[in-house]
């Protein structure tokens, strides 16, 4: 017998509801992927980027990872991204990432949890940056909270210093970096009010053309 049955019975009729509202639909999504989005999020099963965002299959493009990191060092994440933005050509990368995340919470309370501690040592580096504004919160939610919108903030602003991004912005590409939270509680996403689509918005120290841009010498 056929293990796990009954998530392809899921599928099958998943596919048939598809199918009744718009009879070409996989038709028309097999000829190409022309997604304008792409979503980096947390890998956590309760944040699906598609349904939350009441986005069809092709709409998004998606990569996601255990709290939503953007890591200089991570080939797997940077793959996504190139192919996202130089030859999907999305116009809006959004990193969201979500309140009661494990990871951060991991990362906060300093918990033993193998392997991930390595991957997690990214957040307790944005944890020691503010960790005098996040001390000075008593409430623990409200900290926990805090620091998730920190991490997006971080990952925006370390996905704006990749050459990919920094790249697309010199030849002239319209692509926008969004920071976004979403609570579970609720099921509702939260602007953090963070967009950078410029090499103006970023320090210059990070600006791989700075030179070029700012019209300097040598």
């Amino acid at each position: 017998m056929k293990m796990l049955e009954h998530l392809f019975k899921n599928n099958q009729e998943w596919a048939e509801q598809i199918k009744a509202e718009d009879p070409r639909f996989f038709e028309k999504l097999s000829l190409q992927q022309a997604p304008e989005y792409l979503w980096i999020g947390c890998s956590d099963s309760r944040v699906p980027a598609n349904q939350l965002t009441g986005l069809l299959p092709g709409d998004v493009f998606v990569h996601r990872n255990v709290a939503n990191l953007v890591v200089h060092t991570d080939f797997n994440c940077l793959s996504v991204v190139q192919y996202a933005v130089e030859v999907l050509k999305v116009k809006h990368i959004i990193i969201c990432g979500h309140y009661g995340c494990g990871g951060v919470k991991a990362a906060m309370h300093n918990q033993e949890l193998g392997l991930i501690d390595n991957w997690l040592r990214n957040i307790k580096d944005i944890y020691y940056k503010h960790q005098e504004a996040l001390q000075a919160i008593t409430d623990e939610q409200v900290r926990e909270d805090y620091m998730c919108e920190l991490n997006v903030v971080e990952q925006v602003a370390n996905l704006c210093h990749t050459t990919i991004v920094q790249n697309a912005w010199k030849q002239g590409q319209p692509l926008s970096v969004h920071g976004w939270v979403y609570g579970i509680k609720d099921g509702r996403l939260h602007d953090l009010d963070v967009c950078v689509n410029g090499f103006e918005q970023i320090p210059d120290v990070y600006r791989i053309f700075r030179k070029r841009i700012l019209g300097e010498n040598s």
